[in-house]
Parts: structure tokens; C-alpha cells; sequence
């Protein structure tokens, strides 16, 4: 197969001249800091942390200045003061500690693929598979983004891929593109999974009883608008893979070259390593500590079976962390941000003003308008299964107020959610996904805005239709 050259100079794909992220995302930590003077505070009344509709009460705020180098540990109960430049810096160290089981991970796994690389596995496994696929950079493109995104949208995979984006980083240099290419085979899967979630048990099993519906129930629909959210993600990979070319490969000992025993042991151990991961996930519930001892304990025997000596394997583990390092640390910067919302009380009065946006007199507004408010609530909480706890028994009596079904309010939002996550700089997972590839934010959001804005006129359209066909 004859491919162009490979263009690096790709506006998408070039680096950009921005500032590091860690910048970026202190310079929104700057600006959640000052919402909370603009913004009133208020809170909503909880019961077992979920939001009881029509609770909601504001909060005396005192929003003298004097408080910009003070503390909101000072302001008495029942009253609410702006974040100062004190909370604002603490902030940093306990978004850092809350965010402190990602972090961890993220970093053994990047520990533990330097052993891998170093034990020359990963290279040679690759060119293995390229050599099977004979060139077929498309179908292999086309095959692996559909599995992933099968994964996600029936099981709620998707820190599990953190182990796959390596592989795939890897994959794209040895065909000349940029790591930025084989992130977004991953990512792009995952987020179209959970924009539909078939049977996704993460958003669906807290969202769907908030609003009295079955739990996984119309799933058909949303199979149908998985499909058409796939073909469009998958039409966008290959469409940018076409315009930044590929590197061929050499045509010789594709069938004669072979894997070492060794090699091959420690491919087919990782495997076994993805396959243990998804059901231990799945059905013990295994959260970020139990995963970064399950990747410390796959390391060791990644180890024994490379035959590595201990010391030389710790230096490829240090290794392997270091390349992660300083990208883990935006993850607690994120973090930082929420934290500053919470403490100046400001996050339930966005989502109070939030549904201001659903219309009362009409249900295709009013779905859009939900989508909308969950498009901009994602920012300020990122967690698929706390902005379901926080919006669903809010928006669930106003849709039905307008006409919306239970079902399109869960639709939208399932895709409000899945679409901010893809760009939003306060997600820990994507977060997480940036740093195990090592591609900047500002990078990552050049590249993938055009297959946002895409997404945000399809889902507008859907749920139009949803509301059309009385879904």
C-alpha cells in the first residue's frame, strides 16, 4: 500500500506554541477563585448525597475585598465568604491529596511499561502486529476503536484503558505519526461509548432510578445513536490518519519473523493482565487503590518473566514514571479547581442557574436545554456518576413539567456528560489519558474541538428525534 509522506506539520497535529498546561490550568484556578465573587452561594439540601429537588437556598455572602488574602475557614456557619489567595494555594496541595489514587496509578502504569520497553516486548510485538496486518492501517484502526468503544459503552471501561494507550502511542510512531494519533484511537472510543451507554452501569444505575425507570431500559435507542456516534468518531480517526499520511512498512519476513518465547510470554501476560483487570473492575467494583496494587503485582511478574535483573528493572520502572511525572501533577491541579468552587460555595448556585436554560412551554427546547446545561455543568464536575446524583432529581420534575421524557432527560445527560469530557481540562480520567501518552491539554484540545462541535449538533439532533418519537 502506497501512503503519502507523513505530514508533520499538520495544523491539528503540531505542536502548539501555548503555554504548558500546568499554566493553563492554574490560569482557571485563578478564574473558579474569582467566580466565587460574581457568583451568589447557596447549597441544596442532600439525603444520602444525593440532591432534593427544589431545596435550594442562598447563602449571606460578605464579598469584601478584604477577603482576598483571608480564609472561607473563617466564615462563621450558615455564611459564606469568597475563596481568598490562601485557600487558593491550599487548594493545590489538597486537590494533589484528592486526587492522590489516579496520580498513583497513573504513574505505576507508566512504571510498569517501562519494563516492558525495556524488555524490547512492546517493539517487537508491534511489528509483529503490523506485519500481520500487512498495511491495513485502516482496518486495524477501524477494528480497534470499535472494540474499545464496546467495552466502554456495555461495561464502563474506560480507566482500564489507561494499560492500552501505551500500545498505542508506540503503535503510531513505528507507522511515523504522532503519540497524539494513538491517544485519540483510544479516547474517541471510550467517549463514544459513554455518549450512549447502552448498558454502561456507571451513569445508568444512578440515573435512570433517580427518575423511576428501569435500569439499562431503552437501551435499543441508545444502540442506534452508539452506531451513528461511532461511525462519525471512526470517520474522523481515519480521515486525519489519511491527511498526516503513514509510514509504510518493509514487506520482508512478514510471515517468517517470529516472536521470542520470551517475548511472547510477556505479551500473552499482559494480555491475561487486561482481561484480569476488566473483571475484577466489573464485578469486585475495584476502585483506583486496588488497581495500582493489581499493576504493582503485574510488574513483578512482568519482571520475573524478562528475565531482568531487580536493579535493572527499577531503573525501567523509575524510568517509565518519570516520563509521567510532571503530566500526573495536572491531575491534582484539576482537582484544585473543584475544590475551590466547594469552598466558596458557588457550585450549586451554577447548577441552580444552570437549569434556568430548560424551557418550561416546549419539550425540544427544553431537551436542548438540558443538553446545554449539562454540557457547561460538566466542567465543574466532571464525575459521570456525581453530576448524574446532582442533576437528575433537578432536571428529572422539570422535563416532565415540559414534556420530556424520563428517558430523554437520561439521554441528555449521557451526552452532555460524555462530550465535555472529551476537552474539559478538569477531567481526572482524561487527565489521566494525556499524561500516560504524554500530549499536552492544549494540544489534545486543537485536535479534537472539530469532532466536539460534530458531536454536539449530532446530539442535538438525537434528542430532538428522541423527543419527536416519544422516546
Amino acid at each position: 500500500m502506497s501512503q503519502p509522506k507523513v505530514d508533520t506539520s499538520s495544523p491539528v497535529l503540531a505542536k502548539p506554541k501555548a503555554r504548558n498546561p500546568i499554566v493553563v490550568l492554574l490560569f482557571i484556578l485563578v478564574i473558579a477563585a474569582v467566580l466565587t465573587y460574581v457568583f451568589d452561594s447557596g447549597s441544596y439540601q442532600r439525603e444520602n448525597g444525593l440532591v432534593v429537588a427544589n431545596s435550594y437556598q442562598t447563602i449571606e455572602k460578605d464579598r469584601s475585598v478584604s477577603h482576598i488574602f483571608g480564609s472561607v475557614k473563617q466564615a462563621p456557619v450558615g455564611e459564606a465568604r469568597p475563596v481568598g489567595a490562601v485557600d487558593v494555594l491550599m487548594a493545590i496541595p489538597q486537590g494533589l491529596q484528592r486526587g492522590a489514587g489516579l496520580i498513583f496509578m497513573v504513574l505505576v502504569i507508566g512504571g510498569m511499561f517501562g519494563i516492558l520497553n525495556a524488555s524490547g516486548a512492546v517493539d517487537a510485538g508491534l511489528e509483529r502486529l503490523l506485519n500481520m496486518v500487512q498495511g491495513n492501517v485502516y482496518g486495524l484502526v477501524i477494528f480497534l476503536m470499535t472494540i474499545f468503544a464496546l467495552g466502554s459503552t456495555f461495561l464502563g471501561l474506560a480507566s482500564e484503558y489507561l494499560l492500552i494507550i501505551p500500545l498505542m502511542v508506540e503503535l503510531v510512531r513505528r507507522l511515523g505519526m504522532q503519540p497524539i494519533i494513538g491517544l485519540a484511537i483510544v479516547t474517541v472510543a471510550v467517549k463514544v461509548g459513554y455518549l450512549s451507554s447502552i448498558t454502561n452501569p456507571l451513569p445508568l444505575t444512578i440515573a435512570q432510578p433517580l427518575l423511576g425507570l428501569p435500569v439499562f431500559s431503552g437501551a435499543g435507542m441508545r444502540a442506534l445513536f452508539f452506531v451513528c456516534f461511532l461511525v462519525v468518531g471512526i470517520g474522523f480517526m481515519l480521515l486525519v490518519i489519511k491527511k498526516v499520511g503513514f509510514a509504510d512498512q518493509p514487506k520482508h519476513e512478514v510471515c517468517n519473523k517470529r516472536l521470542s518465547t520470551r517475548h511472547l510470554l510477556l505479551l500473552l501476560t499482559l494480555l491475561a493482565g487486561v482481561g484480569g483487570l476488566v473483571y475484577a473492575s466489573t464485578t469486585w467494583q475495584w476502585h483506583n487503590q486496588q488497581l495500582t496494587a493489581y499493576y504493582l503485582g503485574l510488574s513483578i511478574i512482568l519482571t520475573i518473566i524478562s528475565g531482568m535483573g531487580a536493579s535493572a528493572a527499577a531503573d525501567a520502572f523509575v524510568s517509565g514514571m518519570k516520563k509521567i511525572l510532571l503530566a500526573s501533577i495536572l491531575i491534582g491541579v484539576a482537582m484544585a479547581i473543584a475544590i475551590t468552587l466547594e469552598n466558596g460555595k458557588v457550585l450549586d448556585s451554577v447548577v441552580h442557574g444552570l437549569v434556568n436554560l430548560v424551557g418550561e412551554d416546549n419539550a425540544y427546547v427544553a431537551v436542548v436545554g438540558m443538553f446545554g446545561s449539562q454540557l457547561l455543568l460538566d466542567v465543574m464536575i466532571p464525575s459521570t456518576s456525581g453530576q448524574a446524583a446532582v442533576s437528575m432529581p433537578i432536571l428529572g420534575p422539570m422535563g416532565q413539567l415540559a414534556g420530556v421524557s424520563g428517558q430523554s432527560t437520561v439521554l441528555a445527560f449521557l451526552f452532555g456528560n460524555g462530550i465535555t469530557n472529551m476537552i474539559t481540562p478538569t477531567s481526572g480520567t482524561l487527565l489521566a489519558y494525556l499524561a500516560t501518552a504524554q500530549v499536552g491539554w492544549t494540544q489534545w484540545a486543537r485536535f479534537i474541538a472539530p469532532l466536539v462541535a460534530i458531536f454536539a449538533v449530532m446530539a442535538g439532533l438525537m434528542l430532538m428525534f428522541a423527543v419527536y418519537v416519544g422516546f
